[in-house]
């Protein structure tokens, strides 16, 4: 027997595989109390390859806003990030 598939199904199997490709993860880090500015811009520079200036951005966002996205791309490639992040003493998550 041969299967049809539906004009909506085939949009939907499209969209649902470009939508995988397209997902890209993200390193979060939160704002705490116990680092300095100068720790977070060092270690996002370090950690991340920010320029002076996106890691002070980054920093002053952390602090003011509770949280900012610090990095995207693939899981594989973001999870050594993160772990530099958190053995400084950031917290961070990916997500």
């Amino acid at each position: 027997m041969l299967a049809i598939m539906s004009t909506k199904e085939k949009y939907q199997e499209e969209v649902d595989v470009l939508e995988d490709v397209l997902k890209e993860n993200q390193i979060v880090l939160f704002n705490d109390d116990v680092n300095t500015f100068d720790h977070v811009i060092n270690t996002l520079m370090y950690a991340c390859d920010h320029t002076p200036e996106q890691a002070e951005q980054c920093s002053i966002l952390v602090h003011y806003k509770g949280k900012c996205t610090v990095k995207t791309g693939p899981y594989d490639e973001l999870e050594s990030r993160c772990s530099m992040l958190l053995d400084a003493g950031l917290s961070a998550e990916i997500q």
